[in-house]
């Protein structure tokens, strides 16, 4: 039989019942290796100049560990800090309480920074440059504006849609790096890491079984994990397994591939329907009855990089694989297209 990590699944009313999978140093961050390591040196130089780090923009799709960074780089350089979203900030005074309320070398870490609005973005130029706020008190002729001097202090700046963020405001990052999708060796890293902070039992095959169905996303294996955890604890005698893992992924319509039944909807839907395309965004968003950004930004990057689908001026065009995945014949205008 397989190693098996954990002996047995805890149980009982003393269990936490949210326990932070979130690893807290740099030495627990699996993947992302080239990033880790530039942010650990920017973190030892300003330490030994006891300086306050420069600003970060951390960018890519999501569930790939941006915020985790974020804190991991608060706890290397000792500081504080303040979480917040772009579309939490309306006004200028939200964005002043935050900044005066940070000290010196605190971070703030804004979330979906894209979606700040622009005259927020104004704003926060001077005090990513000089670290000055100016606010504009009362309207028409009583109008006048204030000068806050602010702490030296560091912004994090973490975004799904890097192309959506102006030229001046990506200019003020000091460093602008881009998380990419996880290997499988990675996931199964952050599987067993997780399953050992949860406390569930689960062997090699198990944790391969759901590491390869992630996506190559951490924050999908830690959901597939808690969900196998769920079905072993009922069905399977408290231990993940390979054939538990499978029985449980299949449960919730997540094949050997990763992909999940919106995937395949949308699959079926642009070969049966469409003739395998080209079908605008929008056509195909109201074929599968799901909200174009969802398929957007959630299912259509997966698809593309496995090479089922691809985007063209006129749409999105089913490729070889698709029609393979689902056993259907390719049309021979494509198949000759595509070398198949």
């Amino acid at each position: 039989m397989a190693d098996t990590f954990v002996t047995k699944i805890v149980e009982g009313p003393d269990t936490p019942l949210d326990i932070s999978l979130r690893p807290p140093l740099f030495s627990e961050f699996a993947g992302q290796k080239k990033l880790r390591e530039q942010l650990e040196l920017m973190v030892e130089a300003a330490r030994q100049r006891g300086d306050v780090l420069d600003h970060i923009l951390l960018n890519g799709p999501p569930g790939l560990g941006k915020t985790t960074l974020a804190y991991i780089i608060a706890a290397a350089m000792g500081v504080n800090i303040k979480t917040t979203s772009g579309p939490m900030i309306e006004k200028a005074g939200d964005l002043a309480g935050l900044l005066t309320s940070l000290e010196r070398g605190d971070i703030l870490f804004i979330d979906e920074i894209h979606r700040l609005q622009p005259t927020i973005e104004e704003y926060l130029y001077p005090a990513m440059e000089d670290f000055k706020l100016d606010i504009i008190i009362d309207q028409g002729p009583r109008a006048r504006s204030i000068q806050l001097n602010l702490p030296k202090f560091t912004l994090v700046g973490a975004t799904t849609r890097a192309g959506m963020i102006s030229a001046p405001m990506r200019s003020r990052f000091g460093m602008n790096s881009r998380l990419d999708y996880y290997s499988a060796d990675e996931l199964l890293t952050i599987v067993k890491r997780s399953a050992s902070l949860m406390s569930v039992a689960i062997d090699e095959g198990g944790a391969t079984e759901i590491a390869s169905r992630s996506r190559g996303t951490p924050r999908i294996a830690n959901t597939l994990l808690k969900w196998a955890r769920d079905y072993a604890q009922v069905k399977a005698g408290n231990t993940v397994t390979r054939q538990a893992a499978n029985e449980a992924l299949l449960m919730k319509e997540i094949d050997a591939d990763g992909c999940d039944g919106m995937d395949r909807r949308i699959l079926e839907t642009l070969i049966h329907r469409f003739a395998g395309g080209p079908v605008g965004l929008n056509s195909l968003s109201v074929a599968v009855g799901e909200d174009a950004g969802a398929i957007e930004d959630v299912n259509e990057p997966y698809l593309i990089m496995q090479g089922y689908i691809k985007r063209t001026a006129q749409g999105r065009v089913a490729m070889p694989l698709a029609y393979a995945k689902l056993g259907v014949k390719a049309p021979r205008e494509q198949a000759d297209l595509f070398g198949r």
